[in-house]
């Protein structure tokens, strides 16, 4: 992708950039040693939001960091990806592998105790056939109404956000801010010009990650240093382009929680809404999947490896998704926050990164299992 190009749709100098430009692969000059070799596997983890399905990503870095043959090196996330991002490498910079994993269940177990106060509950026809929307919640229909005609900046003057107190009690961030095991890469978006800022690790502070969260109809925009800005979702979800620039080792394993496609055609003012949002919000990861196929068709390219004299391997990506499993649910789901079903989402998690690694963890490090073409448009 030309920095030109990266330019027009990110704000301020990217995370990783130097003066001297960097090889779009993922590998250090001179490595010779295949990760395929390897007794472990690298790989960097773009993690997207989904508010309550976020829970689903959960059971994926679960199940990832029960799996020794696999080494995270990098985190990108956005939104929900970006609270699991926060958490899983505070923990992992206390306890390794089993803090993470112990971080991560703590944090969504706060999340759910938290909310138990909420009106924004299932009633009890729909726990006992099994529904998890809320879509029979009579305050959440007033409450999604109302939205579209208040603004938080009326509703909400004092920006109270309950979500921000959970955070600050699991995760350190002066002690977070030092990790140096993880990489970690936020995106927000910049209200003012509508590009991407993303965050490093040196960066990231409670604020980032809420300006990571912020939904403009439900909270407040954030501001950092002085400028204000929303969900990352928007522009980046999650952004890829961080591991490019960092020359970061490992293969891209993008965890997506919003359905790229769907069969039928909505019909009811609420779908309609829920389908725009996932198109919106799945719009520049595809726009990022046709730059990294462009990119990698140039590195095969005959008159690419005669001027560099050498083979140039290419951007790797794979994907974990619920597939139907998230597909059956409807938008208000995102604001269920009953423990049963965040434990529901994350067995789904972690069942589809047991068949994702029973299909592709031989692919890791040598090709690609998610087709760019097709994905990209």
């Amino acid at each position: 992708m030309p920095s030109a190009l990266l330019d027009q749709i990110t704000e301020g100098p990217l995370p990783g950039a130097s003066a001297t430009p960097r090889r779009w692969f993922p590998f250090p000059a001179g490595q010779t040693k295949s990760p395929f070799m390897r007794a472990t596997k690298p790989v960097n983890l773009a993690l997207q939001g989904g508010g309550a399905h976020g829970a689903f990503t959960w059971g994926v870095l679960d199940r990832l960091l029960d799996e020794p043959r696999i080494e995270i090196g990098a985190i990108s996330g956005t939104s929900a990806g970006a609270m699991n991002a926060v958490v899983l490498a505070s923990g992992h910079q206390k306890g390794g592998r089993d803090g993470a994993r112990a971080a991560l269940e703590n944090f969504w177990r706060a999340v759910s105790r938290d909310g138990r106060m909420s009106p924004m509950q299932r009633g009890l026809m729909d726990r006992l056939l099994g529904n998890w929307s809320l879509d029979n919640n009579p305050w959440f229909l007033a409450f999604n109404v109302a939205t579209n005609f208040v603004s938080p900046y009326d509703y909400n003057p004092f920006n109270i956000n309950p979500l921000r107190e959970v955070l600050e009690r699991e995760v350190d961030f002066d002690a977070f801010r030092k990790n140096r095991s993880i990489k970690i890469f936020l995106s927000a978006t910049n209200v003012h010009t509508g590009k991407v800022r993303v965050f490093p690790t040196k960066e990231i502070t409670a604020d980032v990650v809420m300006a990571s969260a912020c939904l403009p109809f439900l909270f407040k925009a954030v501001e950092i240093d002085g400028t204000p800005y929303w969900d990352g979702g928007y522009v980046g979800n999650p952004p890829l382009f961080p591991f490019f620039r960092t020359g970061d080792d490992g293969d891209i394993l993008l965890v997506q929680t919003n359905p790229v496609i769907r069969e039928e055609t909505p019909q009811s003012a609420r779908d309609i809404l829920n389908r725009i949002n996932e198109i919106t919000f799945n719009a520049s990861l595809a726009s990022e999947f046709r730059a990294i196929g462009f990119v990698n068709r140039m590195m095969g390219h005959r008159l690419m490896r005669r001027l560099t004299g050498k083979s140039i391997a290419e951007l790797r990506l794979h994907r974990i998704e619920a597939g139907q499993k998230l597909l059956e649910l409807t938008s208000s789901s995102k604001f269920n926050v009953d423990w049963s079903f965040f434990q529901h989402l994350r067995d789904i998690g972690r069942e589809a990164t047991e068949e994702f690694l029973k299909r592709h963890y031989r692919a890791i490090g040598r090709r690609s299992t998610l087709d760019l073409r097709k994905e990209g448009g």
